[in-house]
């Protein structure tokens, strides 16, 4: 998909008039009195909150903005596989797919030994190892990642729009209040030129800082960012350009023997591309602002980085300087460390509000992202009283914990790429050893959750080998068993805050009547200990909390559909219609095998407890029955 042939426009491409192509968005009048859940910051991790919380009616949520309206142009624009994972949960990754630049190899170059002034290349490799995600790394504009979300809240069941125009004065916290009160006094100021100066005042059980580097909800409840700055500026920018340089449509990584770095970065539509270029060395405690660098010194400094290669720019979309730094919070709520077993979360920062990272490892955004996912089913879970609100201290626990391995790699691979800076230059070799080894932290699925209430021991991992507990669900393809179609096994999971039960067979007939699969199916239908009936509202339809999904060992053509247990057709809805599309099989025709791709015993079979953001929380026998009914009793309310 080729666009900006003719010059940037932001917006959806799809479009031909230009002038249609932002969609107005944000909602009219003032902010409503009480909320349970008011988002402070329209960025990646506020609209990736707002848009879980907004598939739910009876949770009511506020998502504020000081900005006048969308974002059109610039920010971040990498996106790891592992974030495509979860945009298809939320129902656009087809559409990223479409418009994106899908990252295939990255292409090293390094100064020529003979000639050291000019740059040769010094090496390629794939940038993503085979059979890591069903799902690419791919470039898009952080803008066109903010319309899906905002298109996902605005088609919610809530029909969610953003308040613009608002700057957070202050929050309060009453102590002294309840679980279910309104404990959070925020006071906001509009200032949009028709409303400028008013205050509003609204009331929220939960309030989360997604504000930014510079967020006021963490100075608001007394936590600070630490870290220092690497004291290097990098210019970033958005071109529309003329090059002879070969690998201008490749991911490329560029070390000059005198001028520093270059990253290229190719963007979507076919002819933009992004440069991030290093400038100077900063001295202790000086900011870039004093340099006053301007466009043409980034352009200047990356035609030098380029030589012998020419690089004429003919349009810029968009640029900015900044300081490399990682900085992290100690913990990404509201609660002591030492009043967590007195004290519940009221506050949460997310995002850069609670850690920020170099650009080049291209984590921010998308760890920003994945913070919200996880806060979002639990406070969806607490305010729907599915689960008891101290389950939102796993939240800090979870995420500060990933976001300090992440700044430590991030901190090393910046110090790599700015070899400018260091005594003997760049080492190419040691760039492309780095990059490979660390493939997995980029793509996004190297998160792996310690053991908790929500995240169980590895007693039974040898049972699901590929499927580590605390890890991320790694999807694999199967054949759905009621109409033959091929789909992946991990697409089952939606942002809709369920869990997921995987319940993979033994080699049995799973329609015999002592067969594993029949006997776990009659536990969960039965018995009182059953989390299905311990946890479903009643007339609630039986996989509204957990949904059971089954894995078979045979080709689908050798099953019977209508001889399978009840509980895997189940009668849905008010008309109690049969859903189909609980029951897989192996892509044996195309040669993926789950079982053997994910290490599944094919002998005993197992359980694979899912999370509702794509965390695999439990590894159990199929007839740890006791061992399951355990596991989420421990973190979930009994449905009233």
């Amino acid at each position: 998909m080729q666009f900006h042939l003719n010059g940037f426009q932001p917006g959806d491409p799809e479009i031909s008039d230009p002038a249609a192509r932002v969609q107005g968005s944000g909602a009219a009048g003032p902010v409503p009195e009480e909320v349970d859940v008011l988002i402070i910051g329209c960025g990646p991790a506020g609209l990736t909150l707002a848009a879980q919380l907004a598939q739910f009616p009876d949770i009511k949520t506020c998502i504020v903005e000081q900005k006048p309206g969308r974002l059109l142009v610039g920010q971040a624009d990498g996106v790891a596989c592992r974030t495509m994972e979860m945009f298809h949960a939320y129902g656009f990754s087809e559409r990223v797919l479409k418009e994106a630049y899908r990252v295939n190899e990255t292409t090293f170059w390094k100064p020529n030994e003979r000639t050291p002034e000019m740059i040769v290349r010094s090496g390629r490799v794939q940038d993503v190892e085979d059979g890591l995600s069903e799902f690419p790394h791919v470039i898009l504009n952080q803008a066109r990642v903010h319309d899906g979300f905002l298109d996902v809240m605005r088609k919610s069941p809530a029909g969610l729009e953003p308040h613009y125009s608002r700057r957070l004065l202050d929050l309060d916290v009453d102590p002294a209040a309840g679980p279910a009160d309104h404990a959070v006094t925020v006071r906001l100021e509009r200032v949009n030129a028709e409303h400028e100066g008013e205050v509003e005042t609204i009331k929220a059980r939960y309030v989360v800082g997604c504000d930014g580097a510079r967020s006021t909800v963490r100075k608001s409840i007394g936590r600070e960012l630490h870290g220092d700055s690497a004291n290097h500026a990098w210019g970033v920018m958005d071109v529309l350009a003329v090059t002879d340089f070969p690998d201008i449509r490749f991911k490329a990584l560029i070390q000059s023997a005198k001028d520093g770095s270059l990253l290229i970065i190719p963007r979507e539509g076919g002819y933009m591309v992004r440069l991030y270029v290093e400038l100077a060395k900063l001295e202790v405690g000086e900011r870039v602002a004093n340099r006053n660098i301007t466009a043409d010194h980034v352009i200047a400094k990356a035609q030098r980085i380029l030589k012998p290669h020419t690089l004429e720019v003919k349009e810029i979309a968009w640029w900015s300087v900044y300081e490399i730094g990682q900085r992290l919070t100690d913990k990404f709520d509201d609660v002591p460390e030492a009043e967590v077993e007195t004290r519940l979360p009221r506050v949460f920062i997310a995002g850069d509000a609670c850690h920020t990272h170099s650009p080049k490892a291209g984590q921010g955004m998308n760890v920003s992202m994945q913070d919200a996912f996880n806060l979002g089913w639990k406070l969806t879970a607490v305010l729907r009283k599915q689960c008891p609100p101290a389950l939102l201290h796993s939240y800090s626990a979870e995420r500060q914990a990933v976001a300090k391995e992440l700044i430590d790699f991030d901190r090393e691979w910046a110090g790599i790429l700015a070899s400018a800076a260091k005594a003997g230059g760049a080492d190419a070799a040691k760039t492309q050893d780095y990059f490979v080894r660390h493939g997995r932290y980029t793509a996004g699925t190297a998160t792996h959750y310690r053991p908790s209430i929500i995240t169980g021991a590895t007693s039974h991992q040898h049972l699901a080998e590929g499927l580590v507990i605390g890890k991320r669900f790694h999807s694999a393809p199967v054949i759905r068993l009621a109409d033959a179609k091929p789909v992946h096994l991990g697409h089952a999971a939606q942002a809709d805050g369920r869990f997921r039960i995987y319940a993979f067979s033994r080699a049995e007939d799973p329609a015999a009547a002592g067969s594993a699969i029949r006997a776990l199916c009659d536990f969960l239908t039965e018995a009182r200990e059953s989390p299905l009936r311990r946890y479903t509202p009643a007339g609630a339809d039986i996989d509204t909390v957990i949904d059971l999904r089954a894995v078979f060992q045979q080709d689908h053509r050798e099953l019977a559909v209508e001889a399978m247990p009840a509980l895997l057709l189940p009668r849905k809805g008010r008309y109690g219609l049969i859903d189909y599309e609980k029951m897989f099989c192996p892509d044996l025709k195309s040669g993926h095998d789950i079982f053997a791709m994910r290490g599944i015993d094919r002998k005993a079979g197992c359980m694979v407890v899912v999370r509702p953001d794509q965390y695999v929380a439990n590894v159990l026998p199929l007839d740890g029955f006791a061992e399951l009914a355990s596991f989420f009793d421990a973190f979930m309310l009994q449905a009233s």
